[in-house]
């Protein structure tokens, strides 16, 4: 968060966990408020230094930041409350992911690596040819060597639901809500 209202120092540089732990050591920091730098600073949040550094995380927890941002657990916790979603499935080898695309069956498909910042490796394939690209470039972007094959739901309409419901104005899924136009909140309900 660079808003000067907000912070009174602002860093530049690439937000990689080692970076952000040289920075928290300088400036022994009692608590660390993750959720005013979005995804990037959730998943620097999980990188360990908060614990080596005796630094206490408020406002997240690490098990809902992991439940987040770890594809397979964020799946399981839709599933155990009911919401449908895609198709999809875990791969950890580009066989995997190949795999999961022969049993969805059909392209479009989502490729989405775990824990990469800013979505790094993530892309939509509309063939085999293209999806093994981005397969490869998600895997080796993912510290965890996994990524997430979902079938493409492009056409519907996206809602975040966060504080309260946000709509997505240009109708782009996928298209992160930073980058969008949007209102708050929604004002039509409708899959399309």
């Amino acid at each position: 968060m660079t808003d000067p209202d907000l912070a009174y120092r602002t860093y530049i540089g690439p937000m990689t966990p080692r970076l952000v732990e040289r920075i928290i050591a300088s400036v022994c920091p009692d608590a660390l408020l993750p959720t005013m730098g979005g995804q990037t600073a959730l998943i620097l949040a999980d990188s360990g230094a908060l614990d080596r550094l005796g630094v206490r995380l408020i406002g997240a927890s690490l098990p809902a930041i992991r439940a987040a941002e770890d594809r397979q657990l964020f799946k399981l916790a839709m599933d155990r409350i009911g919401l449908k979603t895609p198709p999809s499935g875990i791969g950890t080898t580009l066989e995997e992911c190949l795999a999961i695309a022969e049993d969805i069956g059909e392209f479009p498909l989502i490729v989405c690596p775990t824990f990469t910042l800013g979505g790094t490796g993530g892309d939509i394939a509309y063939n085999r040819a293209e999806f093994e690209d981005i397969c490869r470039a998600g895997l080796a972007a993912s510290h965890t060597q996994q990524v997430l094959v979902e079938k493409s739901l492009l056409g519907w309409k996206e809602y975040e639901l966060e504080v309260c419901s946000i709509e997505n104005i240009d109708d782009a899924l996928g298209v992160h809500t930073g980058d969008s136009i949007t209102v708050a909140p929604a004002q039509t309900l409708t899959n399309k």
